[in-house]
């Protein structure tokens, strides 16, 4: 008995419009600000004008790139509510892929947007066994003091231990597969950031709160089988962690003169789920090489491929499914990715220079067998 489970951060799923670029120039998109506009009703009329039109074709290559994973089951970050995943999933997936994923749960956690995370499913798998929903609990309310997970270093940043550790939640969900139990976990942790802070970049200026979010997942899955016994259990941590464990830097001036090089890093915040084998990054099983899941760049002085998208298998499901490697849907990624040689794909119909794209984030899937 197999299952295709997938994940993938689609970036904004909104069914509501944002104006606070009117006021907010950093929130404002890049179109309108070509052009002189005098008024905030003027401002308003043309976001709506501008998102929608914008949106159309963005949905499309999602929906694309969705398909392409062939996924009963496919976890997901930055979905505004459950209306906008049903507006979606009916008028975009259901006429792409014709069977649809009827089964669909979120609920509101701690991101200021108010994008969350979410999942859909299949009634059953591609080969016919039920896929049944048993119950799903939310860990949005947990505190750093609540977990002992307060830090000197989150002390710095300005977090009280009263504060929530989540940045949006982690989103347990319980599921049988053919009669067999599976628990998933889905997270989408805190962003690096840009900005520098303290003398460091912004992504080690925020690694003490992702730590935190690691460990807090790690801490609800140990209480939940036990500290002794929670390898053996059949669960996946599946999201965006925002941070990574290598890097493909990117040097040269154009595409024949691209270099690619691989460079571990000395710390990332997967370390507090991976490093004594509690469970297992199956995407790197992948060559080093390709790996990535989304193109980071601020110029030609800082260009990167990394892996942000992940599903993490504990160590009893990564053993029974050994020779899994997982797949990566590259195909709706904009023209302005640099792809090392080997690795190029044919990108979906309308995908642009810069946009429109299914995402700025790759789907990754994996089959997995449920014994």
């Amino acid at each position: 008995m197999s299952l295709r489970l997938a994940t993938f951060n689609v970036e904004n799923l909104m069914n509501r419009f944002d104006f606070s670029g009117f006021r907010n120039q950093l929130n404002q998109d890049r179109t309108l600000a070509l052009f002189e506009i005098k008024s905030e009703a003027e401002y308003r009329a043309l976001e709506q004008a501008r998102a929608i039109a914008h949106s159309d074709d963005t949905r499309q290559l999602t929906a694309l790139a969705i398909a392409a994973t062939r996924a009963d089951i496919i976890c997901m970050q930055e979905v505004d509510n459950i209306e906008a995943l049903k507006a979606f999933e009916y008028g975009y997936l259901f006429k792409m892929v014709g069977q649809g994923y009827r089964q669909k749960y979120t609920t509101s956690g701690n991101d200021s947007r108010g994008i969350d995370v979410a999942l859909m499913m299949r009634d059953e798998t591609a080969h016919g066994q039920p896929i049944e929903f048993v119950r799903m609990t939310s860990h949005a309310h947990l505190t750093y003091g609540e977990l002992g997970l307060h830090t000197p270093e989150l002390a710095a940043l300005g977090q009280e231990p009263h504060e929530r550790i989540f940045r949006r939640d982690c989103l347990e969900i319980d599921l049988k597969i053919g009669g067999k139990p599976l628990t998933l976990y889905l997270v989408h942790f805190k962003s690096m950031g840009g900005a520098p802070r303290n003398g460091m970049d912004g992504r080690h200026a925020t690694m003490p709160i992702r730590f935190a979010e690691a460990r807090a997942v790690r801490h609800i899955i140990e209480q939940r089988f036990g500290r002794d016994r929670a390898t053996d259990k059949r669960w996946a941590i599946c999201g965006d962690m925002n941070d990574y464990r290598q890097r493909v830097v990117i040097e040269g001036d154009g595409p024949s003169d691209y270099r690619f090089e691989v460079r571990d890093e000395a710390v990332s915040c997967l370390d507090a789920l991976l490093h004594d084998g509690f469970c297992e990054n199956v995407v790197e099983r992948r060559p080093e090489m390709d790996r990535w899941t989304l193109y980071h760049t601020r110029g030609p002085q800082e260009r990167h491929l990394c892996q942000l998208d992940y599903i993490l298998l504990s160590r009893s499901l990564a053993e029974e499914n050994a020779g899994a490697v997982p797949d990566i849907i590259r195909n709706g990624q904009p023209y302005r990715t640099p792809f090392p040689v080997g690795q190029e794909v044919s990108h979906f119909p309308r995908v642009g220079w810069d946009r429109p794209k299914a995402s700025d984030h790759c789907p990754v899937a994996v089959t997995l067998d449920i014994v």
